[in-house]
């Protein structure tokens, strides 16, 4: 009889090919100086006529702040992504990320002329939201989706209004809007239905 060994396997190729570039990034970050993430993975107001400015409202959701910042968004990426690239695929998963961070960059840039954004933040929160639809049945909202708004979202917005600190309560707020459409209409686009 021969003894079946145990393997690692790779999983979630999206989620982990995008923890591991934040790694790096927060990486070069910190042995650049903070030079790399200014001028690639953090989205201010610059001129649009620069390449660059379009290249970071992409790529801002790389760049962390320090390495709390970066293992916090990481532990919901690493918790919740997984399930979403099974349900959804990797090219959705990674539509989902580049409309989030995009989403994010425009909001900012147009609302927040003066502030800089970097991190995943955004992205976590889109996963959140895109995880509360994982049980739906076309013609309902889950009660999960409701209570996951009120808690994260409103949080988010108690907390810009109340708070001085350095976390973007905004990218949370779009980033769960992005999450809660994409789920919803991605679960509608699959007419699937559960049963239990």
């Amino acid at each position: 009889m021969r003894r079946r060994g145990i393997r690692i396997v790779v999983n979630a190729p999206v989620v982990l090919g995008f923890v591991g570039i934040c790694v790096a990034v927060t990486i070069l970050n910190f042995v650049t100086g903070g030079r790399s993430g200014q001028l690639l993975f953090m989205t201010y107001h610059s001129s649009l006529l620069s390449p660059l400015t379009w290249l970071r409202a992409f790529t801002h959701v790389f760049g962390h702040s320090g390495w709390a910042h970066l293992i916090g968004n990481m532990s919901y990426l690493l918790l919740l992504g997984p399930m979403l690239e099974e349900k959804y695929g990797s090219r959705t998963l990674i539509t989902a990320i580049a409309i989030t961070a995009f989403a994010t960059s425009l909001v900012n840039y147009i609302l927040f002329p003066s502030v800089a954004l970097c991190g995943a933040s955004g992205v976590v929160f889109a996963f959140i939201l895109m995880s509360s639809f994982t049980g739906f049945k076309e013609g309902e909202i889950p009660l999960t989706f409701i209570l996951v708004t009120v808690f994260f979202i409103g949080q988010q917005i108690v907390e810009g209004l109340t708070l001085d600190d350095d976390i973007s309560n905004m990218a949370h707020i779009v980033g769960g809007i992005v999450g809660g459409v994409l789920g919803y209409l991605l679960n509608v686009k699959t007419g699937r239905r559960f049963s239990s």
